[in-house]
């Protein structure tokens, strides 16, 4: 979806970008009550009174009001900005340094052009082992991106990040520290439940899109005349739980769905210390 240079250095590295995600989202169609019928939406030209084919369609740019610069394809193409055929590095931070993901938008692979290869491989090989990730800029789909790049799997992956005036302040939130005060033996507890439920790494594969798959048991049920699958009953509401009795609670609970899920892992023996 777009192609390029990272410039590094003095070095340019040629790449294409490719969309790192897909949406897997239930789209639903609109129908008429009546017809179930799709509801079509027409380009309306309220001057004209006329509906409007795609094609002759044009790009606007409201200099005031109801005054236009009209934009075409090709004025964006040419814009007096470098980012549009370019990633320029601008400096490197280390891994994690980016602000707890709350910058990070779109993720999209970065595949090297036959020419860059090596020059790909040497950038690649060097965020490795230095534990850094590159900040850049690149300019696509009618605006300019904030970037980051690191290495995944072999290639380099690319996420846009959002700009810093695109972060919303967090003044006038309330927070909890120094108005809430926790027990040593409550937050003992609080960790052995983070503990219990604690991976190694994160294994996207354990999870899945449950609401996707009930909703596709109602569709298909549907289809096939059959009883449309009910919802699970609500169970009563939960009875107020002393918060060291429900921490306690959860870690046995978590402990026991792990003993179901995977084998017990062998724990080394304690040492023992000798009297001297």
């Amino acid at each position: 979806m777009w192609r390029g240079v990272i410039s590094f250095g003095m070095v340019n590295i040629p790449v294409r970008l490719y969309v790192a995600t897909e949406s897997h989202s239930v789209s639903f169609r609109q129908l008429c009550g009546e017809h179930m019928s799709p509801i079509r939406y027409k380009r309306w030209c309220q001057a004209g009174d006329h509906e409007v084919s795609f094609p002759e369609i044009v790009k606007g740019y409201e200099v005031s009001t109801d005054n236009y610069v009209v934009m075409e394809d090709s004025d964006l193409d040419n814009l007096p900005l470098p980012t549009t055929r370019s990633i320029e590095i601008s400096e490197f931070v280390p891994e994690g340094g980016i602000e707890g993901g709350l910058y990070f938008k779109s993720a999209y692979y970065m595949e090297p052009e036959e020419t860059g290869r090596k020059a790909y491989h040497l950038l690649r090989q060097a965020l490795a082992d230095t534990g850094m990730v590159a900040i850049a800029k690149i300019a696509f789909r009618d605006r300019e991106h904030l970037s980051a790049l690191q290495p995944a799997d072999g290639l380099l992956l690319m996420n846009t990040l959002h700009w810093p005036d695109e972060i919303r302040s967090t003044e006038g939130m309330k927070g909890l520290d120094g108005e809430v005060q926790a027990s040593p033996k409550e937050l003992q507890m609080a960790k052995s439940l983070v503990q219990s439920l604690a991976e190694d790494t994160f294994d996207a594969s354990r999870y899945q899109d449950e609401y996707h798959d009930a909703l596709m048991k109602v569709v298909n049920a549907k289809v096939e005349g059959q009883q449309v699958v009910a919802a699970p009953e609500v169970g009563p509401e939960p009875r107020v739980m002393d918060l060291m009795e429900a921490l306690r609670a959860s870690v046995d609970a978590a402990k026991e769905k792990r003993a179901t899920r995977e084998p017990a892992r062998p724990r080394k023996a304690a040492s023992r210390s000798r009297a001297s």
